[in-house]
């Protein structure tokens, strides 16, 4: 029998790319005048930096960001979708981040983007970074429309961990497979997951995360950008 490929995961927002996606995709609808800039830019700035500083629970990190696709269904936002990646997440992925998914894709590793960021959002920019397997948060549809809502365990912190164990078995993999397992990641939200593999890689720290890497012994990969 072939031997089971190692896994090569990867977080997306600030790791992968730079900067983070929701924050990007409020503000390209601001500009578009979908959201109104008023109303809503210093509370996406709130959210943005109480999640940096991990102090945002995931049900509320989560439910901002999804209400921002309310009352419209994937197709109706199909269009300004695209002209978002095209606009402002494909020039934000930078030369070594795809280096980097080659790499490992050229050692017969399989790739999974694993981001707490909705599946709507970041299904187009796993196709950019041409990684097959994509572990994000889900959406509620009702009736073929986004609710606002969340559905089923949010793929963030303890989460995240949770969702892969999910999917490890939904592959038929075994939970060990996570020893051999490598795990991108800037991100002090994504310590129970890097926790969990048997090499974390820290992208790009801020000075917390250079902190905890250092404690633990893991080692800092810094990206050109």
């Amino acid at each position: 029998m072939p031997a089971t490929p190692r896994l090569a995961l990867f977080d997306l927002d600030g790791t992968l790319l730079s900067g983070d996606t929701d924050e990007l995709w409020c503000e390209f609808l601001m500009a578009e005048g979908v959201l109104d800039r008023a109303a809503f830019a210093a509370r996406n700035a709130e959210v943005a930096e109480r999640y940096a500083r991990g102090a945002i629970a995931p049900a509320e990190f989560c439910a901002f960001y999804a209400s921002t696709l309310a009352g419209r269904g994937p197709r109706g936002w199909l269009p300004l979708r695209q002209r978002f990646i095209d606009a402002e997440v494909a020039r934000r992925i930078p030369a070594s981040a795809q280096a980097l998914v080659e790499r490992h894709r050229s050692a017969g590793d399989r790739l999974v983007l694993t981001t707490a960021t909705n599946r709507f959002l970041t299904e187009p920019v796993a196709d950019l970074l041409g990684i097959p397997d994509l572990i994000a948060t889900e959406l509620e549809l009702e009736a073929g429309v986004f609710t606002g809502r969340n559905r089923g365990v949010l793929n963030m912190r303890e989460g995240k961990r949770e969702r892969l164990d999910e999917w490890l078995a939904g592959q038929a993999m075994p939970p060990e497979a996570l020893a051999e397992a490598s795990f991108y990641s800037d991100s002090m939200n994504d310590l129970p997951l890097l926790a969990a593999v048997g090499r974390a890689i820290v992208v790009d720290p801020d000075e917390r995360m250079r902190a905890e890497a250092g404690r633990r012994g893991w080692p800092i990969l810094r990206l050109a950008r």
